[in-house]
């Protein structure tokens, strides 16, 4: 029986009451005992409940609360966690998937949608191989933290996305708490005197180094430059775009970030390839060319950029330059120490990997000693493979580079469709912003590994939900309405 108008009022002021005076107890309880811990108990209890009954909202919180969570790992404390962040993103994803055994009510266009397929064996084949570890306990952990982030930035996001409105909603809500990192960092990084070595730790403690903070920059340029090109939007807001562009540009610049730098070049050239309409068969002919053409010259290449003695520096001249120096640059010479263990793995374990998350604890044995730099270690502490998808040949075996390499190629096919069949221009620009913003990632994923973070998962995860929601949900609207007007 429903309740009258009066009636809810009466139950809501005593909710209010019996809430309020429960709030007293605990804060009177806390004071006499020291205890201000019990402080804390209100807050944990509105948390819950806005995960329960408001999913999306925690879901926005948790986006929002990224770019200022700092990771205990490299503290006196000595977790591997970032807080808040983490913790909230497990609890909304055990809610989650509490929901899901219950009610199941995952849209099944979404699930059976081709990236949420290749999505799906990626994930499986992790949990597979994490079965087989070498290291049970590391690889399920990082496991679950692949099936976290999947659960709530692809699919809950997914399912947000209905609301082709909160497809910004969640960018922004990124967005802005990683301009007031921005702010912070180059404030640190100006006291500094703007120097090279200032810019590899200035943005700690909220990234742990330069090449995570700009693979995370870089995600948001191209996107930001669909809303700036996006007519339909007042004039304000593209001011503010530009201008949050400049200060992201900016950031990259002063990041001496390599990698992010020839991320946006790839970006370009792949916009290229949209606004000209260049047939897939021709780009894919060119790259098949560029391989082979690369493999059979691969003595004369090599030789020329062992004669590359360029190193990192403020000149960004230089620094641009010894991106290729593979002699003497301790930075790439490194990442091909890295590289070079993660074959040799992949070579003794070439089905099954060693287990995820295994790699920093099982690389030091494969080094070898013409490899080595100043700032490799004995017992190879604190470092991954530097390539997503090395660092996936070795963990989780050929399988595991394959899977990951085919929602790749799934969303920027899924994508192309929808840039070049969508009658809604807004839309295009969406899917492109965020197929290009993914594409920066996947190529400084060549040289960088960030997915086993929260910094780099949010966006990432989100960009592909956010595309696979325009391909279900909006790229048609346009379509579907004409049809309805013509019958």
């Amino acid at each position: 029986m429903a309740l009258s108008d009066t009636q809810h009022s009466r139950v809501s002021d005593k909710v209010i009451y019996w809430s309020a005076t429960a709030y007293a107890a605990i804060c009177a309880i806390s004071i006499a005992s020291e205890n201000f811990i019990l402080l804390g108990i209100p807050l944990a209890v509105a948390i819950v409940l806005l995960a329960i009954y408001r999913m999306d909202l925690m879901l926005l919180l948790c986006v929002a609360l990224t770019p200022f969570s700092l990771n205990l790992q490299h503290t006196s404390i000595g977790i591997g966690v970032s807080l808040p962040s983490e913790p909230l993103m497990f609890g909304l994803f055990l809610i989650f998937l509490l929901r899901q055994l219950f009610y199941r009510d995952l849209d099944r266009k979404l699930i059976l949608h081709p990236v949420s397929l290749a999505i799906s064996l990626h994930l499986m084949w992790m949990l597979v191989s994490s079965l087989t570890s070498t290291m049970p306990l590391v690889s399920i952990k990082a496991t679950l933290a692949r099936f976290c982030f999947v659960g709530i930035f692809f699919y809950l996001a997914a399912t947000l996305f209905k609301q082709r409105e909160k497809i910004n909603l969640f960018i922004w809500c990124y967005m802005v708490p990683l301009l007031g990192v921005i702010v912070y960092t180059t404030a640190t990084h100006a006291a500094a005197g703007f120097t090279e070595k200032a810019a590899h730790s200035a943005m700690t403690p909220f990234y742990n180094d330069h090449t995570a903070y700009a693979a995370v920059i870089a995600m948001f340029i191209p996107v930001m430059l669909g809303f700036i090109d996006d007519r339909e939007q007042s004039k304000g807001f593209r001011a503010a775009c530009f201008i949050a562009l400049s200060a992201f540009i900016g950031a990259i610049v002063l990041s001496y970030t390599r990698a992010a730098w020839v991320s946006l070049v790839a970006a370009l050239l792949c916009y290229l390839v949209f606004t000209l309409r260049i047939k897939t068969s021709v780009v894919v002919g060119a790259a098949i060319a560029f391989v082979a053409l690369v493999l059979l010259n691969w003595t004369a290449i090599k030789m020329e950029l062992e004669r590359n003695e360029e190193q990192s520096s403020t000149d960004y001249a230089s620094h641009v330059q010894s991106v290729s120096n593979i002699t003497t640059d301790a930075s790439n010479v490194e990442r091909i120490n890295r590289w070079g263990c993660a074959i040799r793995m992949f070579a003794e374990k070439p089905f099954l990997g060693w287990g995820p998350g295994t790699y920093m604890f099982q690389y030091a044995p494969f080094q070898k000693f013409s490899e080595r730099t100043i700032i490799s270690t004995n017992f190879g502490e604190g470092g991954n493979a530097h390539s997503e998808y090395i660092g996936a040949l070795a963990e989780q075996g050929i399988l595991g580079a394959v899977f990951f390499i085919l929602i790749l190629l799934t969303v920027v096919y899924r994508a192309s469709r929808i840039i070049i069949q969508s009658d809604d221009r807004q839309v295009r620009l969406a899917a492109k912003g965020l197929v290009l913003g993914l594409v920066t990632y996947w190529v400084h994923g060549t040289l960088n590994n960030f997915l086993d973070t929260e910094k780099a998962s949010v966006p990432f995860w989100g960009f592909i939900a956010a595309i696979v929601a325009l391909d279900i949900y909006h790229s048609r609207e346009l379509n579907k309405s004409k049809d309805k007007q013509l019958s």
